[in-house]
């Protein structure tokens, strides 16, 4: 039966080829999304993954890692005090501008505090630079898929974070969240700095001809910063804000216990796990905000488009041998037998279609994966969607097989 199966599939190549090419269509385009989706999600919780913390303490009113309010240093050092905590450590998450030296175009950027010295914190991978070099004043460092866009182009270069000055000490890899401003490291005293620069703003209002009043916004920068050679850097204070409060238990500690007597102790915090709230910030991107949902249905429309060609061509192709499944079942071939010729078919264009379109796939993010743009294709995930395309491709084959149900014996004698 499998002889037949082939020659039935091959026997028409420019037919067997756009069958071929609606299978590829399926398979990267299911491949491609599920991919960016995963990618894309994978991205927005990467310094979450790679933080070496037990439990996150966040406001209770936390919507994502990127956007939540803020919590104060005496939050910090309350943790610290906790029984069963090792360690706790603060970063802070703010939106700033950043200026660079070389050209006139701002840029919006997120601007992360944390303590170079510390150990729960990890700002990716150090491809240039050292860490240490945050603990000088007013330095940075930068993800290396945002260099272009802060118009930075090496280490050491100047620039200005507001209106006070920022020099780049270093360059990291696999922070960047797809969805967010540049990342920017520092220490947090540093962070605290710039958190008091920036600029002011006053209405100035006048009234014009016919009685209207016309009113426009003026944007001064703040004067403490803005003549100050070298401003000083201001440590965090008790009431200063930070973003998280990142906690290493005690070794043996039950971290659920912790978490209750955290959230108990500290108002208005909640405790995440790292898993959790790697798990809450993922969930956020991709129900809330609809991502899911859009790359789902460009699936669903490659999956759509995959069995609508499949079909189409196993139903041509069983009615054009249609005598050879009639002599068959004359000659006492079983209903099962005629089924697994076809059911066959479908397979074979499954595998075939489904190697070419997945080399693309891999092709793909090989391509964009220098730009920042993360296709995450995992060894499940092409499982997955080779699963996919055979139940595809054997779903298709069910309007043949309908086909081949009803044929009579007797079509075999007739003219």
């Amino acid at each position: 039966m499998v002889s037949i199966a082939r020659k039935n599939l091959l026997e028409d190549v420019p037919r067997f080829l756009v069958a071929q090419a609606g299978i590829m269509f399926a398979v990267t385009l299911v491949t491609l999304q599920t991919g960016v989706l995963n990618g894309f999600t994978r991205s927005t919780v990467l310094l979450i993954d790679q933080s070496k913390a037990d439990v996150w303490l966040a406001s209770d009113r936390m919507v994502h890692f990127e956007y939540t309010e803020p919590l104060t240093v005496s939050q910090l050092n309350a943790a610290k005090q906790m029984e069963g905590v090792e360690r706790a450590e603060a970063i802070s998450i703010n939106s700033w501008r950043w200026y660079p030296a070389d050209s006139p175009e701002s840029s919006p950027m997120r601007m992360i505090g944390f303590d170079p010295n510390g150990q729960l914190f990890v700002p990716g991978n150090i491809v240039k630079g050292n860490l240490k070099e945050l603990n000088k004043p007013f330095t940075v460092m930068v993800d290396e898929s945002r260099l272009e866009e802060l118009h930075v182009n090496s280490v050491g270069q100047q620039g200005k974070v507001e209106s006070l000055p920022s020099r780049v000490v270093g360059i990291t890899q696999n922070t960047q969240s797809l969805v967010a401003a540049p990342f920017v490291f520092t220490s947090l005293d540093n962070a605290n700095t710039y958190s008091g620069a920036g600029f002011t703003s006053r209405v100035n209002c006048q009234v014009g001809a016919g009685g209207q009043l016309n009113c426009t916004t003026v944007y001064e920068e703040n004067s403490a910063s803005a003549k100050a050679n070298v401003p000083p850097i201001k440590p965090l204070g008790l009431t200063d804000p930070i973003s998280y409060v990142l906690i290493k238990a005690k070794p043996g500690q039950d971290i659920e216990a912790l978490k209750k007597q955290l959230t108990q102790t500290i108002p208005g915090t909640v405790a995440y796990t790292t898993a959790e709230m790697s798990q809450k910030t993922a969930a956020y991107w991709k129900i809330r905000t609809g991502v899911g949902v859009i790359l789902g249905m460009g699936a669903v429309v490659g999956i759509i488009v995959g069995m609508v060609v499949v079909s189409q061509i196993l139903y041509a192709s069983v009615s054009e041998h249609i005598k050879e499944f009639g002599t068959l079942k004359a000659i006492g071939a079983s209903d099962k037998v005629l089924y697994g010729v076809i059911v066959e078919q479908s397979i074979w264009m499954a595998v075939l279609g489904y190697i070419p379109g997945m080399l693309i796939c891999l092709g793909v993010s090989a391509a964009v994966a220098g730009q920042g743009i993360i296709i995450l294709i995992t060894p499940g995930a092409a499982v997955g969607v080779f699963g996919i395309i055979v139940g595809m491709c054997v779903g298709s084959a069910f309007l043949a097989i309908r086909k081949v149900t009803r044929i009579d014996p007797a079509i075999v004698f007739k003219a």
